[in-house]
């Protein structure tokens, strides 16, 4: 590439936290005008990395330069008053307030005598969406927006000031295909201007549709940087993880026993109408389809969190009427929700109370939980799904992405489930856990688990089902098994094409 000063630059970064040396001299630099890839395994170093750049942490060691001029961030404002931007993964809005007051939260425009000038506010948050092309305005309160339309607005945020670089933390993970147009329109529009973009995501595809360059991070170590033009998918993953993976199609074939679930003409309002399915003990069957098909609404209403308005479901054979969590735990189906974070855990609490959290009332010694019990049972299963972490005492919330997952999965095959439903299984997940958990799932089949697992990734559902049901607007429209279905076949009947087509 032709040589530029830097946007910005990194050099020699070291932070510790007890116990935990997180970056071991880190140097990295972004140029200005390009979309920059950082990736790694999950606690590799990303986030904290981007948090020192971003004034959230200060180095114990190393430098950081903005247009080659020095410089120390002592706060997220002052990283934003000098030029970068954090589009933060986690949503950080105050859901009370309209998308205006958080976007310029902190910097409200003022008339005389400190009051808030309000026209101007609107006017200016108005513009900024209008270039976004979403279907909300200013006035809106972000708290009666979808997840993905809030994402929308912490990306908003990076266009209100004049941005030297912007740091995008998974800013697909919530969102829509056509609101991933939109945000890769305003990536393309950001590097025009000549910002620097820092893209931190575990999705290859979008890594190498977007990207200029792809830094890599492992243990916390810097591992290089390579031209995204001239590497490939296995060449990143040996980087990140120091070996190649199988994410091959699934051809294995399977022993499968007798039907564990079965689902006849199941209706919930508009959400989805007559879904006709089954599975095996033994098999992973996968649901794919577009956002809004309809695959998340039925796992929900499996699990008793939605009210089916018409249909059959049967558990070995046996017609049952679930009607809230409680009831599909008693029948023996257990759901791992899309959102480990807001529905699958509780990120302040240890790992051994989140995996006995729904059996805590079983595990009572007189008035008291035994917590021998609860031990006992979050070792045996730390030691069958490959947890890693410190201890059970340690915090839910400081563990990676797949070791999270982990414990969600933990918790709920603690409840000895017929059927184990998994929503998303590897959302926001590293290439190396993504494996861990595939390889998982695959197991639990062959131990006799009925598996369904729903999936926005193809090449994910195409490695990990033994059969896959496609869903377009609230239908199913078709079923193959793993040896027929083709990627050609399975777009077509996700997009409502007659599968007589396929």
């Amino acid at each position: 590439m032709t040589e530029l000063t830097p946007a910005l630059r990194l050099e020699g970064i070291v932070k510790t936290f007890p116990g935990v040396r997180a970056l071991d001299g880190v140097s990295f630099t972004v140029l200005p005008g390009e979309v920059h890839a950082l990736m790694g395994e999950n606690g590799a170093g990303k986030s904290t990395l981007m948090k020192v750049l971003g004034g959230i942490y200060q180095p114990d060691e190393g430098k950081i330069f903005i247009a080659e001029r020095e410089t120390v961030m002592i706060s997220p404002l002052e990283a934003k008053a000098k030029g970068v931007m954090f589009i933060h993964q986690e949503l950080s809005l105050a859901q009370e307030l309209s998308v205006a007051e958080n976007i310029y939260l902190g910097e409200l425009p003022r008339k005389s005598f400190g009051r808030v000038d309000w026209k101007t506010l609107f006017d200016r948050t108005d513009a900024i969406l209008d270039k976004l092309k979403v279907g909300f305005n200013a006035r809106t309160r972000v708290g009666d927006l979808s997840i993905a339309n809030q994402q929308m607005v912490e990306i908003a945020r990076a266009l209100t000031v004049d941005a030297k670089a912007v740091i995008f933390d998974e800013p697909t993970a919530s969102l829509t295909d056509a609101e991933k147009v939109v945000l890769f329109d305003v990536i393309a529009d950001l590097k025009a201007q000549g910002v620097g973009i820092i893209y931190i995501s575990h999705r290859m595809e979008e890594i190498f549709r977007m990207t200029d360059r792809i830094s890599v991070l492992r243990d916390g170590s810097y591992r290089g940087t390579l031209e995204t033009a001239k590497t490939n998918e296995d060449e990143i993953t040996q980087m990140m993880i120091g070996r190649s993976l199988d994410l091959t199609r699934n051809f294995e074939h399977v022993q499968t026993g007798d039907v564990a679930l079965r689902v006849e003409d199941l209706s919930c309002g508009h959400l989805f109408q007559n879904a006709t399915f089954e599975v095996r003990q033994g098999e992973v069957l996968g649901f794919y389809g577009l956002v809004g098909a309809g695959r998340t609404e039925i796992a929900e209403t499996l699990f008793g969190l939605r009210k089916p308005t018409s249909g059959r479901i049967f558990l070995k054979g046996k017609e049952v009427r679930i009607s809230s969590p409680i009831e599909a735990i008693s029948n023996g189906i257990s759901l791992v929700p899309e959102d480990r974070k807001a529905q699958g855990l509780v990120l302040g609490m240890n790992c051994r109370d989140n995996i006995t959290l729904p059996q805590v009332s079983d595990l009572r010694a007189g008035p008291f939980v035994a917590e021998g019990a609860e031990v006992a049972i979050y070792d045996q299963y730390r030691d069958r799904l490959a947890i890693k972490a410190p201890s059970w005492r340690a915090i839910a919330g400081n563990l990676s992405g797949g070791n999270q997952q982990k414990i969600v999965i933990g918790k709920w095959l603690s409840m000895q489930p017929e059927v184990l439903i998994v929503d998303e299984p590897t959302r926001g997940i590293d290439v190396g856990s993504k494996s861990e958990i595939h390889n998982l799932l695959r197991e639990l089949a062959k131990q006799g688990y009925a598996v369904i697992v729903i999936s926005s990734e193809m090449p994910e559902v195409l490695h990990v089902s033994d059969r896959i049901v496609a869903m377009y607007h609230g239908e199913i429209t078709r079923e193959f098994t793993a040896e027929e279905v083709t990627e050609d076949s399975l777009i077509q009947a996700i997009s409502g094409i007659s599968g007589d087509a396929a």
